[in-house]
């Protein structure tokens, strides 16, 4: 796949608790994306967040909450970005947790696979 100049970043935030499918949703999500050949994607948790339910949740050593914040990141044209997010907020409605996605304007500098 070639992909540089403009492009689309699609950033979804969830709960790390969010069960869809029997599969935790962060990783229905990512695999989705790889099975709909999005370019790329980056998934990373959180240490601390707020949202819609007004909720703390945090890393602190003795904190309770273990519901970190799960953010996936993926790039790619505008068209396919847009087709994925309506999946992708199917699969968070499904699931009945909370979260936000959104979509940002990037310029694409360089994307290659590996040399080795």
């Amino acid at each position: 796949m070639v992909l540089d100049g403009e492009a689309k970043k699609l950033k979804i935030i969830v709960s790390e608790d969010g069960v869809v499918y029997q599969r935790a949703l962060h990783e229905a999500i990512l695999f989705a994306a790889k099975k709909y050949k999005i370019a790329g994607a980056t998934m990373y948790k959180g240490m601390l967040s707020y949202g819609a339910d007004d909720i703390v949740n945090n890393t602190k050593v003795f904190s309770i909450s273990e519901n970190l914040p799960i953010i996936i990141e993926m790039v790619d044209r505008e068209e396919r970005i847009y087709d994925f997010a309506e999946i992708i907020s199917k699969l968070v409605d499904k699931a009945g947790c909370g979260g936000i996605i959104y979509v940002e304007n990037v310029d694409v500098i360089s994307y290659k696979k590996s040399v080795s």
